[in-house]
């Protein structure tokens, strides 16, 4: 667990430094940086969506989880919207907005939730720590999600330091469940649900750039979808057997 507080704790800080800079920044230039960051977080989620279905044989190129990462995808956000977990958590956020007198929490929170809790590190990085009590894959994580955090909260406000919550809640519970899920999260499955994290994380980066908005939380469901067809073909080949 201790590569989960560290990395809670560079969260927090991060986004106090990111406060503090806010002051200082313009109103003007806000557009400005907001286009760049979009534009950054929509790079780091094709790199990781291209990592995760690219593979290199024999000198060439090859591709591979494309038809899955639609099909994952659309039944995943036709979930969520029938769900409406967007509009729920948005409602919640907006509440504390009202109640706290401040605006921007939703926006923070929400964006910054989902960029540092999905990825291979976060789920790898919580596995080695609970199992064998390594922690350099989540330091080296908080030093980025530092980074981030300064910049998300200097854009987007207050609401990119609770994210500290989540990133206790989930990281914590995959390194107290490391030795049930390390013979699991590992191999294809892991990619797929890198492969499909990463593609939220490019409508992230597209929401900064773009007028129409992705709803990112009715997207999130489609992170379950890999795991359940992974123990469909399990059944599948037991019933065969």
């Amino acid at each position: 667990m201790i590569g989960t507080l560290v990395n809670a704790v560079a969260v927090i800080v991060g986004g106090l430094i990111g406060l503090l800079l806010k002051k200082g920044i313009k109103e003007s230039y806000t557009e400005s940086i907001n286009k760049a960051l979009g534009l950054a977080i929509l790079i780091i989620g094709l790199n990781g969506v291209i990592s995760n279905m690219f593979t290199v044989e024999n000198g060439k190129l090859k591709s591979s989880g494309e038809l899955m990462l639609v099909i994952f995808l659309v039944l995943g956000t036709f979930a969520g919207e029938l769900l409406k977990l967007d509009d729920r958590f948005s409602r919640f956020c907006k509440g504390i907005e009202s109640k706290f007198k401040s605006d921007g929490f939703a926006a923070g929170f929400i964006n910054s939730t989902v960029l540092f809790c999905v990825g291979a590190m976060s789920i790898v990085g919580s596995i080695n720590d609970g199992l064998t009590g390594d922690s350099s894959v989540l330091f080296v994580k908080s030093a980025l999600d530092f980074v981030n955090a300064i910049i998300f909260a200097a854009t987007l406000g207050y609401g990119v330091i609770f994210t500290f919550i989540p990133i206790l809640l989930y990281q914590g519970g995959i390194s107290l469940l490391a030795g049930v899920l390390s013979g699991v999260l590992q191999g294809e499955l892991l990619e797929q649900i890198c492969m499909v994290g990463y593609a939220i994380i490019m409508a992230i980066g597209l929401n900064f750039l773009l007028q129409k908005k992705f709803k990112t939380l009715n997207m999130v469901p489609a992170l379950l979808l890999p795991v359940a067809y992974h123990y469909i073909l399990v059944l599948i080949e037991y019933i065969r057997a």
